[in-house]
């Protein structure tokens, strides 16, 4: 009797769960999420900020349904390399200065939640970034921490290797591990490997990765050594397509040079960072074609690139996608793989009780251009257009006014 009285009772629950009212359905989208191996129509349901079901079809009330026929459904995308330490001093480039920008007024509108700093602040300013930029910004913000104290200030500052110090860094890294994801080593010209061997001793000491955007050098350093020696399983090169003199190339003559494949196999990030400088379509064509396809999507978001060939999230996802990802590729490494990468796995996916970060996107179908870093321009056929965002479930940007009242006249 007490075992029936269990199972009836339990039965009731699940009775009146279903029959709850909803905080928004969105219906008829075609979801893709990755980690969860969805692809394919499907309705899903928000209530209080959560993700509360995914079904072929949700029969149950809600307080505003959205239709999404003919609109791909993504987790929130993941930008893993921006620059959002904006302020007001001069000639301090990307560290609380004029050529970092807010995130708010560029993320939702490209269907990103969630940006990750890449080294603009270092541990003698990261306080201040905290108290300038995450407390001021709606968007949810990350950080990986410069080697260099005093951040990525451009010029002298980057080549200071008295203000690499693993143990500081590493501290200050594990005060604020809710916001500090890694390490970023960025701009040293030189041929010496201490600022690398310093960035990834503060890496091993604070527990998380490190991302490494190599200066010129001359003679080069060698991605050989750097990619198969000195990173570690879970680091991550970023700029992957860039072609910059004074430093190594993943595509030489037209080859993919082949540590590159080695060292994806061992577990070394490849992350696009395509800025206003660091993405070519020589390196990224025939690196693709060849069997390369990046890890992780990301834009290296900063006065410098935002105009330029780069413009936005969607459009660097636009531009793969037209030279060889599928759809399918290109929201992995825009939502669960820099999840995982930045060891934040909460994010990234469609799971029942995961944070509704949840992105609306049309496919356009036409004529379109897109630019590398170079002004060398090819013409696509597809291009990804953000319609929707949702962020902890509340509607926070609305292209075409899918979730307005219609206006009656």
């Amino acid at each position: 009797m007490k075992l029936f009285v269990i199972l009836m009772f339990s039965i009731g629950l699940s009775i009146n769960a279903s029959s709850q009212t909803i905080d928004i359905l969105i219906k008829n989208g075609h979801i893709i999420d990755p980690k969860n191996n969805i692809d394919g129509v499907r309705d899903l349901a928000i209530t209080n900020g959560k993700i509360v079901e995914v079904n072929l079809k949700i029969s149950r009330p809600a307080k505003k349904t959205i239709d999404a026929t003919g609109l791909y459904i993504t987790p929130g995308l993941i930008d893993m390399h921006g620059h959002h330490f904006f302020g007001t001093q001069e000639d301090a480039y990307l560290s609380n200065s004029y050529a970092a920008l807010p995130p708010d007024g560029f993320t939702f509108r490209s269907g990103v939640t969630t940006v990750v700093d890449a080294g603009g602040a270092g541990w003698r300013n990261f306080l201040d970034f905290k108290n300038q930029a995450f407390t001021n910004s709606k968007t949810r913000m990350f950080a990986f921490l410069n080697i260099v104290g005093s951040g990525m200030r451009g010029g002298a500052f980057e080549q200071n290797l008295t203000d690499m110090d693993p143990k500081l860094t590493a501290m200050v890294a594990r005060q604020y591990s809710n916001q500090i994801v890694g390490i970023k080593l960025a701009h040293y010209m030189s041929s010496e490997w201490e600022p690398t061997d310093r960035a990834i001793k503060a890496g091993e000491l604070a527990g998380i990765p490190v991302m490494i955007d190599f200066g010129a050098a001359d003679p080069i350093l060698s991605w050989d050594t750097l990619l198969l020696k000195k990173l570690r399983p879970g680091d991550i090169l970023t700029h992957c397509f860039g072609q910059t003199s004074g430093r190594m190339h993943v595509v030489e003559n037209n080859k993919l040079q082949p540590y590159a494949i080695a060292a994806q196999k061992r577990g070394i990030i490849f992350d696009v960072g395509h800025g206003g400088g660091s993405f070519m379509f020589e390196q990224a064509v025939p690196a693709i074609k060849q069997g390369l396809k990046p890890n992780s999507i990301s834009t290296d978001l900063h006065t410098g690139s935002m105009n330029a060939g780069m413009k936005d999230m969607t459009n660097v996802m636009s531009k793969l996608l037209n030279i060889g990802m599928t759809l399918n590729e290109v929201v992995l490494c825009s939502t669960w793989n820099p999840a995982q990468f930045i060891n934040r796995k909460e994010l990234g996916h469609l799971s029942v009780g995961a944070v509704a970060d949840i992105t609306l996107l049309s496919l356009e179908k036409g004529t379109f251009g897109f630019v590398d870093v170079g002004g060398n321009k090819i013409v696509g056929d597809k291009k990804l257009v953000c319609q929707m965002t949702f962020l902890n479930g509340e509607v926070v940007w609305d292209l075409n006014g899918l979730s307005a009242i219609p206006f009656k006249y």
